[in-house]
């Protein structure tokens, strides 16, 4: 199995988002009518035309940073023109700008450590040797079917979502590959599995990432989210179980052992977190410092096992070639999304949004809302949205959001990072094959906010 790392990352980007709010404020509160001139609409639609093609990546085959960062230039330069056209002062506009180039630098800083422990996981076998062993273990299709459903649920907070969910389909795939409807509904299964698994931690899903770096919610106050995140997973998991064979697969060889180190590497990782963790909460430093401590510590564990002539697995070792195969796509993707998010907060868009859906609308429909919108609209930017509108909720409510936008990007195929990764795996798992079981989706995503509202 070979790990697309593309869609790897996407969920620790929160792990290292900081405190967002508008680093100045909008041009529109100075001047109201400047969101509904020629230029600000003009900004508006570039971001709107920019993200259709994001989302329309899969059938053009253009990369997703491409628009967005073309997008992020033009938006700017558009209101570097209107805040000379009104004399503003230039550095306000500098100001702004400073401020999304900071949140861009300690995520880029961040990520790059993440993917490169990753990667080390991958070509020391980590990721193989564990399909390898659940696939050697002879289990019936319904077995199956939940073990890897609960197994998503647990590693996510951990792996990421993404990274979880492309393990758990390698494993599916090489137990029945062909076998259509076992394949649909243990990928959706999965894909609800890993999205719920990663709303209950902290540091397990962009959304409570973004929610705690961003100071909404206490640390172990996401830990209240473990129960409705359950009941997301279990109650479709439940519904569609009973449409699963009973019947045990052929057996399967399939040996895979992990390599010198992987251990340590794993070991190693899990300190690095530790230390982004531990350094935010007791020193209140930017968790990127944690990380590249973390990288340090691999780059000297590398340059030990080099040095031991019957280490012969660590001479062609290289920590740097780990660093390089970094997914830039993902990283410009990132880029471009804060800095377009930015421009128009910056312009005034996301204080009228703040004041439209959560005022007017109200916190708990908004943040409901929020959920369903991620399943169409990627929740980085719809997080980092809500996050940049701040609105005035309580922590319950901040904790609502998370839950809702992390997993109502399961109520489609193409809601979450996981789902899109699993559709290009399988011929079998599709957009409509996954909307069939929405509806059960759907119940879990329902009776998931009402448990939160009930042990709240």
């Amino acid at each position: 199995m070979k790990i697309k790392k593309s869609v790897i990352f996407f969920s620790l980007l929160a792990l290292i988002a900081p405190s967002i709010s508008f680093a100045v404020e909008p041009l529109s509160k100075t001047f109201p009518d400047i969101i509904y001139s020629n230029l600000g609409i003009a900004a508006l639609a570039i971001f709107i035309i920019a993200y259709i093609g994001v989302i329309t990546e899969e059938y053009t085959n253009l990369s997703k940073s491409k628009p967005v960062m073309l997008a992020a230039a033009v938006i700017w330069a558009i209101v570097a023109i209107m805040v000379k056209h009104h004399g503003v002062e230039k550095e306000v506009l500098e100001e702004a700008l400073r401020h999304n180039l900071e949140e861009y630098a300690a995520l880029l800083l961040f990520l790059l450590v993440a993917m490169t422990y990753i990667n080390v996981m991958i070509e020391r076998n980590v990721f193989e040797a564990l399909r390898s062993w659940l696939v050697s273990k002879q289990f019936s299709y319904k077995k199956i079917f939940w073990i890897t459903g609960f197994l998503a649920f647990f590693i996510s907070p951990i792996a990421d979502n993404l990274t979880t969910a492309l393990l758990m389909g390698s494993v599916l795939l090489a137990v029945a590959s062909e076998n259509k409807n076992f394949i649909v509904l243990s990928f959706i299964n999965v894909v609800v599995g890993a999205n719920a698994g990663g709303a209950y931690s902290p540091f397990g899903d962009i959304t409570t990432l973004m929610v705690w770096q961003a100071q909404k919610a206490e640390f172990f106050h996401f830990f209240t989210l473990f129960i409705p995140a359950l009941v997301n997973f279990v109650v479709p998991a439940f519904i569609m179980s009973f449409a699963i064979s009973d019947k045990t697969p052929d057996p399967v060889e399939d040996h895979a052992k992990l390599k010198p180190g992987a251990i340590q590497v794993c070991l190693l990782f899990l300190v690095t977190i530790s230390l982004a963790v531990m350094g935010e909460r007791i020193l209140h430093i930017p968790p990127f410092l944690g990380m590249l401590a973390g990288l340090s510590i691999l780059f000297f564990f590398s340059f030990f096992k080099k040095r031991k002539p019957e280490q012969n697995e660590f001479h062609d070792f290289n920590v740097f070639s780990k660093v390089a195969k970094a997914e830039w796509d993902t990283l410009l993707f990132f880029y471009g999304v804060i800095f377009c998010v930015g421009g128009l907060a910056f312009i005034g868009y996301l204080s009228i949004a703040s004041v439209e859906l959560y005022q007017n609308f109200g916190a708990t429909n908004a943040n409901i809302a929020v959920g369903v919108v991620s399943a169409v609209i990627d929740n980085i930017p719809v997080m980092f949205a809500v996050l940049t509108m701040d609105p005035n909720m309580s922590q319950f409510q901040w904790l609502l959001v998370a839950l809702t936008a992390g997993v109502g990007g399961s109520l489609l195929s193409i809601g979450s990072a996981a789902g899109v990764a699993l559709m290009g795996q399988s011929k079998h798992y599709t957009f409509g094959a996954h909307f069939k079981w929405s509806w059960a989706v759907a119940l879990g995503y329902v009776l998931s906010i009402w448990v939160h509202f009930l042990i709240g």
